[in-house]
């Protein structure tokens, strides 16, 4: 399967490597309703990048990452217990959604 248009991948920046094995959801906003549209987890270089073989529309769409399972195999306590990403498609590059992640925070950006 070709990249997906919209791919993700997850750095757990207190360990500085790749969050394998977490479950991701990926929704899109129709008619001010989230439909689920793709599901899977991360690889073990802590990427998805094969869930989507269809051209997405110009919409609102995001991600949930269950972070609660991610800690609780790593017997790590996790303050929260998931992170929604919400963004915008507006042209038709590739959407890379980066998670940077600890146990006490989260960050993302518009990656390439």
């Amino acid at each position: 399967m070709n990249k997906s248009p919209i791919t993700t991948h997850i750095l757990d920046t207190s360990t500085g490597k790749p969050a394998a094995n977490v479950a991701v959801q990926l929704f899109l906003l129709t008619n001010n309703e989230w439909q689920l549209i793709a599901q899977g987890k991360t690889n073990s270089d802590g990427r998805i990048t094969d869930w989507l073989n269809i051209d997405v529309e110009f919409a609102t769409y995001k991600l949930v990452f269950d972070l609660d399972s991610y800690y609780e195999n790593q017997e790590k306590p996790a303050f929260y217990p998931e992170a929604q990403i919400t963004f915008r498609l507006q042209d038709k590059k590739h959407h890379h959604i980066p998670l940077l992640l600890s146990p006490f925070g989260y960050s993302t950006y518009r990656g390439s």
